[in-house]
């Protein structure tokens, strides 16, 4: 979990420069956040891990039960459906997150 942030420096406008010092870096970060480009730590979508399937189903995995007849023995197997399925897309969240990339610390212990 929380492995989907950004690697490359200054993405995020309220990301810190290399030349950013002591204690006037986190608010020179929050003085850029309230910048011209008006961005936001909180994040309020994000993409669904859920898939529609041919019946309009919506699931995480699909499964379909199919008869193996092995030495005369009848067996049934799942198999995982792969094709035909339709990412959910964006969904919006019920609560605004954090991003990940947020500069701040906001707890400390």
């Amino acid at each position: 979990m929380g492995g989907s942030g950004s690697k490359a420096k200054g993405v995020w406008p309220f990301s810190g420069n290399a030349s950013d010092s002591g204690s006037e870096g986190n608010e020179q970060s929050l003085a850029r956040l309230k910048g011209s480009r008006n961005a936001t730590p909180y994040v309020f979508t994000r993409r669904s891990s859920l898939y529609y399937d041919e019946d309009g189903d919506l699931a995480h995995e699909f499964y379909e039960e199919t008869v193996v007849t092995k030495n005369g023995r009848k067996r049934s197997k799942l198999k995982r459906i792969q094709k035909n399925l339709i990412p959910q897309g964006i969904v919006k969240l019920d609560h605004p997150c954090i991003h990940v990339d947020f500069p701040i610390v906001l707890c400390e212990v």
